[in-house]
Protein backbone atom coordinates (compact mmCIF):
# COMPACT_ATOMS: atom_id res chain seq x y z
CA UNK A 1 0.00 0.00 0.00
CA UNK A 2 1.24 3.45 -0.65
CA UNK A 3 0.56 6.45 0.43
CA UNK A 4 -0.07 9.29 -2.22
CA UNK A 5 1.95 12.82 -0.93
CA UNK A 6 0.08 16.02 -2.38
CA UNK A 7 1.91 18.07 -5.14
CA UNK A 8 0.65 20.95 -5.18
CA UNK A 9 1.79 24.80 -3.96
CA UNK A 10 0.17 26.81 -1.13
CA UNK A 11 -2.34 28.68 -2.45
CA UNK A 12 -3.62 32.23 -1.82
CA UNK A 13 -7.53 32.98 -2.50
CA UNK A 14 -6.53 34.39 -5.85
CA UNK A 15 -4.91 31.32 -7.03
CA UNK A 16 -1.22 32.18 -6.60
CA UNK A 17 1.52 30.65 -4.94
CA UNK A 18 2.83 31.87 -1.18
CA UNK A 19 5.56 30.25 -0.35
CA UNK A 20 8.00 33.07 -1.48
CA UNK A 21 6.19 36.32 0.32
CA UNK A 22 5.94 33.23 3.61
CA UNK A 23 9.55 32.88 3.39
CA UNK A 24 10.67 35.94 3.15
CA UNK A 25 7.95 37.85 5.63
CA UNK A 26 9.55 35.06 8.02
CA UNK A 27 13.29 36.44 7.41
CA UNK A 28 12.54 39.69 7.26
CA UNK A 29 10.65 39.23 10.40
CA UNK A 30 13.64 37.54 12.57
CA UNK A 31 15.92 40.05 11.25
CA UNK A 32 14.23 42.98 11.88
CA UNK A 33 13.43 41.65 15.64
CA UNK A 34 17.13 40.39 15.86
CA UNK A 35 18.09 43.76 14.69
CA UNK A 36 15.34 45.71 17.25
CA UNK A 37 16.99 44.07 19.89
CA UNK A 38 20.50 45.03 19.07
CA UNK A 39 19.75 48.75 18.66
CA UNK A 40 18.25 48.61 22.18
CA UNK A 41 20.74 46.54 23.33
CA UNK A 42 23.59 48.52 22.03
CA UNK A 43 22.27 52.23 22.01
CA UNK A 44 25.18 53.62 24.20
CA UNK A 45 28.06 51.30 23.14
CA UNK A 46 26.92 52.26 19.38
CA UNK A 47 26.64 56.03 19.97
CA UNK A 48 30.15 56.50 19.74
CA UNK A 49 30.90 54.86 16.65
CA UNK A 50 27.98 55.93 14.63
CA UNK A 51 27.07 58.81 15.85
CA UNK A 52 23.83 58.00 16.40
CA UNK A 53 22.04 59.52 20.02
CA UNK A 54 20.62 57.05 22.19
CA UNK A 55 17.46 59.19 21.84
CA UNK A 56 17.35 57.79 18.09
CA UNK A 57 18.13 54.10 18.17
CA UNK A 58 16.03 53.49 20.77
CA UNK A 59 12.70 54.55 19.28
CA UNK A 60 14.11 52.93 16.23
CA UNK A 61 14.67 49.74 18.51
CA UNK A 62 11.35 49.37 19.76
CA UNK A 63 9.88 50.65 16.21
CA UNK A 64 11.93 47.47 14.99
CA UNK A 65 10.40 44.93 17.30
CA UNK A 66 7.01 45.55 16.43
CA UNK A 67 7.14 45.89 12.94
CA UNK A 68 9.28 42.40 13.39
CA UNK A 69 5.67 41.13 15.48
CA UNK A 70 3.62 42.78 12.39
CA UNK A 71 5.47 40.53 9.79
CA UNK A 72 5.47 37.45 11.93
CA UNK A 73 1.73 37.32 12.05
CA UNK A 74 1.16 38.59 8.10
CA UNK A 75 3.48 35.66 7.77
CA UNK A 76 2.14 33.28 10.01
CA UNK A 77 -1.61 34.16 8.28
CA UNK A 78 -3.09 30.90 6.92
CA UNK A 79 -3.69 33.15 3.50
CA UNK A 80 -1.53 36.18 3.29
CA UNK A 81 -3.72 39.08 1.68
CA UNK A 82 -2.00 40.25 -0.90
CA UNK A 83 -2.14 43.94 0.15
CA UNK A 84 -1.08 42.79 3.66
CA UNK A 85 2.18 42.01 1.55
CA UNK A 86 1.84 45.10 -0.56
CA UNK A 87 1.86 47.27 2.83
CA UNK A 88 5.41 45.30 3.86
CA UNK A 89 6.51 46.56 0.44
CA UNK A 90 5.67 50.00 0.78
CA UNK A 91 6.42 49.90 4.24
CA UNK A 92 10.37 48.34 3.77
CA UNK A 93 10.46 51.25 0.93
CA UNK A 94 9.54 54.31 2.49
CA UNK A 95 12.01 52.75 5.54
CA UNK A 96 14.55 52.71 3.21
CA UNK A 97 14.30 56.21 1.79
CA UNK A 98 13.87 57.50 5.03
CA UNK A 99 17.17 55.98 6.18
CA UNK A 100 18.44 57.74 3.34
CA UNK A 101 17.13 61.25 3.73
CA UNK A 102 17.82 60.78 7.43
CA UNK A 103 21.85 60.18 6.31
CA UNK A 104 21.98 62.88 3.72
CA UNK A 105 19.84 65.74 5.78
CA UNK A 106 22.44 65.74 8.63
CA UNK A 107 20.12 65.99 11.09
CA UNK A 108 21.98 63.19 13.14
CA UNK A 109 26.15 63.84 13.67
CA UNK A 110 26.53 60.71 12.14
CA UNK A 111 29.99 59.33 12.00
CA UNK A 112 31.56 57.81 8.82
CA UNK A 113 30.46 54.26 10.27
CA UNK A 114 27.03 55.56 10.67
CA UNK A 115 26.41 56.69 7.27
CA UNK A 116 28.11 52.92 6.15
CA UNK A 117 25.76 51.52 8.84
CA UNK A 118 22.56 53.67 7.62
CA UNK A 119 22.98 53.46 3.80
CA UNK A 120 23.65 49.72 4.60
CA UNK A 121 20.30 49.70 6.49
CA UNK A 122 18.56 51.03 3.46
CA UNK A 123 19.92 48.74 1.08
CA UNK A 124 18.61 45.75 3.22
CA UNK A 125 15.03 47.38 3.86
CA UNK A 126 14.92 47.71 0.00
CA UNK A 127 16.19 44.62 -0.70
CA UNK A 128 13.68 42.63 1.07
CA UNK A 129 10.73 45.06 -0.78
CA UNK A 130 11.82 43.94 -4.69
CA UNK A 131 11.95 40.31 -2.98
CA UNK A 132 8.17 40.78 -0.87
CA UNK A 133 6.97 42.25 -4.08
CA UNK A 134 7.91 39.20 -6.39
CA UNK A 135 6.43 37.33 -3.60
CA UNK A 136 3.49 39.51 -3.80
CA UNK A 137 3.30 39.23 -7.62
CA UNK A 138 3.20 35.48 -7.34
CA UNK A 139 0.60 35.60 -4.54
CA UNK A 140 -1.71 37.64 -6.65
CA UNK A 141 -1.28 35.12 -9.62
CA UNK A 142 -4.01 35.55 -12.67
CA UNK A 143 -5.07 38.20 -10.54
CA UNK A 144 -2.73 41.39 -10.44
CA UNK A 145 -5.20 43.95 -9.97
CA UNK A 146 -8.05 44.27 -7.54
CA UNK A 147 -7.26 40.75 -5.97
CA UNK A 148 -8.34 40.47 -2.55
Amino acid sequence: MSTAVPTTRPQSPTGGDDRLLRRILRIDAWSTGAFGVVMLAGAAPLSGPLGLPTSWSVPFGVAMLGGAAALGLIAGHPRIPWHHGAAVVAGNLLSGVALLVLTASGLVPLTGAGVAFMIAGALVVGGYAAIELVGVRRLQGAHPRGAS
